[in-house]
């Protein structure tokens, strides 16, 4: 197994192979979010890069994803998204131990963003927890 630290963050790599990818240009940007993320990780919490479109915000998810050895599935969403498909995506997710990166999230309606963002909460809180099962 290899373990990878960043700004106080040990993190183990899933021994997922993705294949020799390009890897994106380092810049102060990418660092900062980087450096974010590892915090976020440290603390069992989540990001939300943020930012104007095509600044690299999926990218730069992805790529540090494929640093850890995690797979990263993008999510595009949409006004058709509802709470049960959103329940089941996080359930997907936390069962394989894959990062999910949701483009277009604002589009989400504001009902279902509630109840999305109580079943993030609750993943988050198992996860800090270390519980096996939730």
């Amino acid at each position: 197994a290899v373990v990878s630290t960043q700004s106080g963050h040990y993190g183990r790599d899933q021994n997922e192979f993705l294949g020799c990818t390009d890897r994106l240009v380092i810049t102060p940007l990418t660092d900062r979010c980087y450096i974010s993320i590892a915090q976020a990780l440290h603390m069992s919490l989540g990001a939300a890069p943020a930012g104007p479109a095509g600044t690299g915000k999926t990218e730069s998810t992805k790529d540090m994803g494929r640093c850890l050895g995690k797979f990263v599935v993008v999510f595009n969403c949409s006004d058709q998204m509802d709470f049960r498909g959103l329940g089941r995506i996080y359930k997907g997710l936390a069962q394989s131990g894959c990062w999910g990166c949701f483009d277009e999230f604002n589009r989400v309606e504001l009902p279902v963003l509630s109840v999305a963002a109580q079943q993030i909460a609750v993943v988050l809180s198992c996860k800090k927890e270390r519980k096996k099962a939730f």
